[in-house]
């Protein structure tokens, strides 16, 4: 009677201890990421995964749901828009080192893909945005020290684009972009004209005005930087250099304050002569 006792106490004790375990795989199951299943899903299934996480909004889980198809599932078509899809997630989830990374990588290993024009286009969007409001995040910052490379990286992006798909159906706003960058560099580099101008260095204001005229000769800001040029030329006894920039200057933009003798009033307040700095 005592052993049958023990008997159906150590069964008991068995079968709690049993629950208990069966309970805790079932919790454990419960809280893991619905990415996890990233691990044992099929490559399509997957892949339907990330692209409902993009959707979304969850560019986080995207993320790691394409990461985790790449890693076991190296080859096939939804692992070349898995990397594809990766590169424009990051992007999403600002994480542009990432991002840039991913679509060079998507480029390089697939050439051939019906979207590579739209890789060279969201490589480009990527430099873009953070080029995006250059100048005024440095508004009152020595322009002499600041990096236009992003803007740069950005342009050549989108001509690379326009070059090798010239009908794609991204080429037409990347243009746009390419002007507005031009027009951001020559920007730039005018307010460090501007910069060198106020402090008397007339030698590098006048290189810089004239590195404006030819490198970017047809955006809004040449005829500023013809201005800078005739002044800091005068400043420097140059007289033949400052007619012959005046000459140029009458003659493509007539209008210009610095002809209607205007230039005193700008030079005291030489940042409001930059047009892009004083638009809402």
């Amino acid at each position: 009677m005592r052993v049958s006792r023990n008997l159906r106490f150590v069964l008991r004790l068995a079968l709690i201890v049993l629950l208990a375990a069966l309970a805790g795989c079932s919790l454990f199951n419960r809280g893991k990421k619905k990415g996890d299943a990233a691990d044992t899903l099929p490559v399509e299934q997957v892949y339907q995964r990330g692209t409902e996480l993009l959707e979304g909004g969850n560019y986080d889980g995207a993320e790691r749901v394409y990461q985790r198809l790449i890693s076991r599932f190296p080859f096939g078509p939804y692992t070349e828009q898995a990397q594809l899809n990766l590169g424009y997630v990051q992007y999403k989830a600002d994480k542009p080192e990432e991002a840039y990374s991913s679509v060079n990588r998507f480029i390089k290993t697939y050439p051939t893909n019906k979207h590579i024009d739209y890789a060279y286009y969201l490589r480009g969007l990527i430099n873009f945005n953070r080029s995006a409001g250059f100048l005024e995040r440095h508004i009152g910052q020595d322009m002499t020290r600041r990096d236009q490379a992003f803007q740069r990286q950005s342009f050549d992006d989108f001509s690379s684009l326009i070059s090798r798909y010239p009908q794609s159906r991204y080429a037409a706003d990347s243009r746009q972009r390419m002007i507005y960058l031009r027009n951001e560099m020559a920007q730039a580099d005018l307010h460090i004209a501007f910069f060198y101008l106020k402090r008397n260095a007339y030698v590098a204001a006048a290189n810089r005005a004239k590195s404006i005229i030819e490198t970017y000769p047809q955006t809004p800001q040449a005829g500023d930087a013809l201005a800078i040029m005739v002044e800091s030329y005068r400043k420097l006894g140059q007289d033949k250099l400052a007619d012959d920039a005046e000459g140029v200057l009458k003659l493509n933009y007539p209008d210009h304050p610095f002809l209607r003798g205007d230039w005193p009033n700008y030079r005291s307040n030489w940042w409001k002569m930059i047009p892009l700095m004083n638009r809402s």
